[in-house]
């Protein structure tokens, strides 16, 4: 009897013990992530004084995305033996000069894509990668700032692809507004004087004009998150049909060291490509060399790349 109350005993005693260990461990978690969440907020503080400071701020992220695969006698599929592959590359990134009396921000955008489908069964197959992503943006901005929050600024961007029909078409405004910067992460710039240069080898679609530029960037670092988002609009005066869009975003997160997983989309609106585009399409394929832009649907331009992300 004795040695049941004694075993009795210790198993109480040690679920005792087992519960009291587990309050004071979940205390102490409690603890440290309130020591960690304050540590944070100091970062925080920190890092918004470094970013206000004046001298150069540079910022580059990007994201690859890509798979590779070949298929030999792999009968259950149309094409027995194959080999295909896609690679796609994003780069963010900006080299902005602060002062206290004026600023030079410099922003980069490109989105580029390659795919190849080799049918080793056709000797006439094409069996090398070709571009089907193909984005490049440039901008540069420089202001004097009459506020704290508020510029006299000229821009200056420049739109392309750069690996098919480079410079064809190509755009570049030249303008000078204001610009707004409300929040360190925000810049909001309007230019009532802008000229939109439009480069063309062949097309007699593309016609420069004058009109009024808007760009909104917003770019932001939240620990092991990076985004930025870029709206870009050009408004003829001359005609809405020489009139433009473009909305870009990069998300990325890093997972390990500097490599995580990136998300990029873009949306454009611009009728002069979707005219050019129709023109010159194939008339079996849908094509109308005689097409008008009120023959025409401007239907939205869209892409989008997934995959790794590497922050430099």
């Amino acid at each position: 009897m004795k040695k049941i109350l004694l075993l009795t005993w210790i198993v109480l005693n040690a679920a005792a013990l087992t519960a009291q260990t587990k309050e004071e461990l979940q205390a102490q978690k409690a603890e440290k992530q309130a020591e960690v969440k304050a540590a944070q907020g100091e970062l925080n503080a920190i890092q918004a004084k470094l970013d206000a400071l004046p001298g150069w701020r540079l910022k580059a992220f990007g994201v690859i995305g890509g798979s590779l695969s070949e298929f030999n006698n792999w009968y259950a599929q149309g094409a027995p033996n194959n080999s295909s592959g896609n690679i796609g590359i994003t780069l963010n990134a900006y080299a902005n000069l602060i002062e206290p009396k004026y600023f030079w921000r410099n922003n980069l955008n490109t989105n580029l894509k390659w795919v190849k489908l080799d049918n080793k069964d056709i000797a006439t197959d094409d069996s090398s990668f070709n571009p089907t992503t193909d984005v490049f943006n440039i901008s540069s901005l420089y202001g004097r700032n009459l506020t704290k929050s508020f510029a006299i600024s000229g821009m200056m961007e420049y739109r392309t692809t750069l690996l098919n029909n480079f410079n064809d078409p190509g755009y570049l405004d030249v303008g000078v507004g204001a610009t707004w910067t409300p929040i360190n992460n925000l810049v909001v710039t309007v230019n009532p004087l802008n000229y939109n240069f439009v480069f063309s080898k062949n097309s007699t679609v593309f016609e420069s004009s004058l009109g009024a530029k808007i760009v909104a960037d917003y770019t932001r670092e939240i620990g092991a998150i990076n985004f930025k988002t870029n709206f870009s609009t050009f408004q003829s005066y001359k005609s809405s049909d020489l009139s433009n869009w473009t909305w870009t975003n990069a998300f990325s997160y890093t997972l390990w060291k500097m490599i995580g997983v990136g998300f990029d989309f873009g949306l454009r609106s611009n009728k002069q490509e979707a005219l050019n585009y129709i023109q010159n399409l194939p008339i079996t394929s849908g094509g109308d060399p005689n097409a008008t832009f009120d023959s025409i649907d401007n239907e939205l331009q869209t892409y989008y790349t997934i995959g790794l992300s590497y922050k430099f």
